[in-house]
């Protein structure tokens, strides 16, 4: 008996050995920005809208999803600050990603119609809200779920047919380190960001084989309008 376990044990431990020693192989090759679509929702303020300018920089053509468009035209004009070159393009799409799964799919067509293919996705749109949980109306619960977790959902499912079609693509979705540990004051905003965990995680899954990555992002507290606005409901 002794000896099967060590047996089992020795075959484990070179099967993740060898795991180890191939997985640079397998891992996906940075995705080239020069001349790639990259839609980013949530995209004229804070994290996204840094993002959005990053990939810009790299030559990037760039689709921003946000609510308020005078916001979106003023990104808009701040991006195209940071051009390569006279061929790339700024599109802004002025829709709220939670709503209406209908409406976010025919914007995202209409993007792919003028810019080509999604070649990557990031989503950013959320929002948060602090308060005890008795304290929370039940609506709050619904609002926050709509927009961090289903305004993802919604965008992801627009896109990735087509990635799945070319054999290629890239979907981003930014979490929260309260989305690793749930936080007291939180308990709206954390199962969110834990969702979005168990959507990428379970994606990845299925869209692997068709060479297309999911990765989740986890930042903590940030300089954004968005955080400006947190840290006034803060409680304790």
């Amino acid at each position: 008996m002794l000896l099967l376990l060590l047996a089992a044990a020795c075959v484990v431990a070179f099967v993740l050995l060898l795991l180890y020693m191939v997985s640079p192989l397998i891992s996906p090759k940075p995705l080239k920005l020069p001349g790639a679509h990259v839609v980013v929702t949530g995209g004229s303020s804070g994290i996204g809208k840094c993002v959005a300018i990053e990939c810009y920089k790299q030559g990037a053509f760039i689709t921003l999803i946000a609510r308020n468009e005078s916001k979106l035209l003023q990104t808009k004009k701040e991006i195209e600050k940071y051009s390569v070159n006279d061929k790339q393009v700024v599109l802004c799409i002025s829709v709220d990603v939670s709503k209406d799964y209908g409406h976010v799919e025919n914007v995202l067509k209409q993007a792919q119609e003028k810019l080509g293919p999604v070649d990557m996705l990031i989503n950013c749109a959320g929002t948060s809200l602090i308060g005890k949980f008795e304290d929370l109306e039940v609506s709050c619960f619904e609002r926050l779920m709509a927009v961090n977790y289903l305004g993802s959902v919604y965008a992801s499912h627009a896109v990735i047919a087509t990635m799945k079609e070319r054999r290629m693509g890239r979907i981003v979705f930014v979490s929260s380190q309260a989305g690793q540990v749930g936080l007291f004051g939180y308990t709206a905003y954390s199962p969110t960001k834990f969702a979005l965990r168990g959507l990428a995680e379970a994606l990845q899954m299925e869209v692997k084989p068709y060479n297309i990555y999911v990765t989740v992002a986890y930042p903590p507290d940030t300089d954004t309008p968005g955080f400006a606005e947190e840290i006034k409901t803060k409680v304790t």
